[in-house]
């Protein structure tokens, strides 16, 4: 396929930033064909064009990356997604893994790094930026595996505890004794690899809120 036949959407708040993505793409031969300063627009440009490729910021106004993925493949949207963003830490890699997310490239990468995503990814493949440790990637496959351990019931309650439902309310809405409840917890935590302290497993499901509910 030939540069000028890719379609891509770019969207990104920070006006420098996205200008300096759109005219290494122009100059390089490739066909934007939308862009977006907020997550809100970005979705709408998404859903309305369908381009092969999305270029997305994660800290956006009113919807976040994240979201807008989430939001336009739950549309049927086809659209490979590559996000670029400052962040490397494991939580943010553990969400891209979550979200199955085709593309991971940091803003410090080069052009050239850019261009070799394109391509895996249109290709049919993963494609994480060089620039990031295997370890984050690693930590990150291994916590969505650790996720996947837990069984129906438990997931369910860990989805609970992640929106800040406590353990009497989690109980009676599950029709379960307050014993059962903590049994489960004790085994979330065994399964996750937590540490087993107070408040230990409330505390990582705020933390990996996200990650849990789109579970």
């Amino acid at each position: 396929m030939n540069k000028n036949e890719i379609t891509i959407v770019t969207a990104d708040d920070h006006p420098m930033l996205l200008k300096g993505l759109n005219d290494e793409l122009l100059s390089n031969g490739y066909n934007i064909i939308g862009q977006a300063s907020n997550g809100i627009q970005a979705l709408e440009v998404i859903l309305k064009l369908q381009p092969q490729i999305a270029f997305l910021d994660i800290d956006m106004p009113i919807l976040t990356g994240f979201e807008v993925i989430k939001m336009a493949r739950e549309k049927g949207a086809k659209t490979k997604f590559i996000i670029l963003s400052f962040h490397k830490e494991s939580y943010y890699i553990v969400q891209a893994k979550t979200f199955q997310i085709d593309g991971y490239l940091l803003k410090e990468d080069t052009f050239f790094e850019i261009e070799h995503c394109i391509n895996e990814v249109l290709n049919g493949h993963i494609y994480f930026s060089k620039s990031i440790d295997e370890q984050p990637i690693n930590l990150a496959t291994e916590e969505l595996k650790r996720l996947k351990l837990l069984t129906l019931s438990e997931s369910k309650i860990l989805k609970l505890i992640a929106q800040e439902i406590s353990n009497q309310d989690i109980a009676d809405s599950l029709s379960l004794s307050i014993r059962t409840i903590e049994k489960h917890r004790s085994n979330i935590i065994d399964k996750l690899n937590l540490k087993k302290e107070n408040n230990t497993l409330t505390n990582w499901a705020l933390v990996n809120r996200s990650i849990i509910l789109s579970q």
